[in-house]
């Protein structure tokens, strides 16, 4: 007869969980470090990409109705005919857009007739939401 040695009880011990548990927090913050810049960088792109969207937008309106839009009436001069436009049988029916974006931070573009540096100004205030800034907080427009 052959003796056995007692079975030990199956399962993890707890430096093998402690030692995955570890991994996985290495893990993560590595991919973590790795993403979030390009999430800023996208974040970026994006709203340039809906500036020249907006931009050519807003150079379709000004060839059929031969002005740019007021201040007054602003971006949404691209969805709907604004009143007192001199010619209002020029305004493309449906718009110039379908609808107005937001920015990738969740706040409206903005325009300005005349621009700083150009005819017209549509810009985002980036992620600060302020005007000006530097880096992520910088403001991104058809100027640049």
């Amino acid at each position: 007869m052959r003796t056995t040695a007692p079975r030990r009880a199956r399962g993890f011990t707890l430096i093998e969980l402690m030692v995955v548990i570890v991994i996985i927090g290495l893990l993560a913050t590595v991919v973590t470090l790795n993403v979030l810049p390009s999430q800023d960088r996208a974040m970026v792109e994006k709203a340039r990409a809906d500036v020249a969207l907006l931009e050519q937008a807003v150079e379709s309106y000004r060839l059929e109705n031969l002005v740019y839009p007021r201040n007054e009436d602003g971006l949404q001069a691209l969805l709907k005919a604004p009143a007192g436009l001199a010619r209002p049988e020029r305004y493309r029916q449906g718009g110039y857009i379908r609808r107005l974006p937001d920015d990738p931070w969740g706040n409206p573009y903005q325009y300005a007739y005349p621009g700083r540096s150009g005819r017209f100004d549509i810009y985002s205030l980036g992620a600060d939401g302020a005007a000006g800034g530097e880096g992520d907080g910088a403001d991104i427009g058809n100027w640049q």
